[in-house]
């Protein structure tokens, strides 16, 4: 077998999730994962620093896709604009031929309470990637906080609706429908009177 199988780190993913869905995360050993990939371990650390970034290693890239995507957005953009070109900017990761993968993840994730906070460290390393971008367009700590939450939220709430297994939209539709929902929400919101009796 070649030293460098260019499709690695895809077959060891699918060997992982397969192990972690019938065996479970815990008890799923990088060694069975190698195996199951027909590799062997150097070439998993080679990919990934240990089994739990199989399930979280694409998220500092797609914090990185976000960042651009606001940094590349014209100087005359809204914030809203800025956060729908991040969301976008997440579509090439969400396939259709993805679409099975993102269904184990999910499950897996679910069932284990140690990947449920890495899960939400990771979400709030994509928020603060989202907010720095924003700050470092002009707009003021406070606000660029505040939309990369709700820029975030948008992107849960849209690759949950994907993840689905009946789902047949592209990522991307529901990415915009997601973010405008809620930017509409939050307008909604803030555009009340504010109840500040005690």
């Amino acid at each position: 077998m070649a030293r460098w199988e260019p499709n690695a780190r895809e077959r060891l993913e699918r060997a992982a999730l397969a192990l972690f869905t019938e065996h479970g995360y815990d008890a799923t050993t990088v060694a069975e994962i190698a195996d199951r990939a027909g590799l062997s371990k150097s070439t998993f650390f080679r990919h990934y620093a240990d089994k739990r970034e199989v399930l979280f290693g694409g998220q500092n890239a797609l914090a990185e896709r976000f960042s651009e995507a606001i940094r590349a957005t014209a100087p005359s953009a809204t914030i809203g604009a800025c956060l729908a070109a991040a969301l976008e900017s997440a579509a090439p990761a969400f396939t259709s031929a993805r679409h099975d993968l993102a269904l184990q993840r999910r499950a897996i994730v679910a069932a284990n309470s140690e990947l449920q906070e890495r899960e939400l460290l990771k979400r709030a390393g994509l928020s603060s990637a989202v907010a720095d971008a924003l700050r470092a367009r002009g707009v003021d700590d406070t606000t660029a906080r505040l939309a990369a939450e709700l820029g975030i939220l948008a992107f849960s709430t849209a690759f949950v609706c994907w993840a689905t297994p009946e789902n047949q939209r592209p990522y991307a539709e529901i990415a915009h429908t997601a973010l405008r929902d809620h930017l509409q929400a939050c307008a909604t919101v803030l555009g009340a009177e504010p109840d500040v009796r005690a």
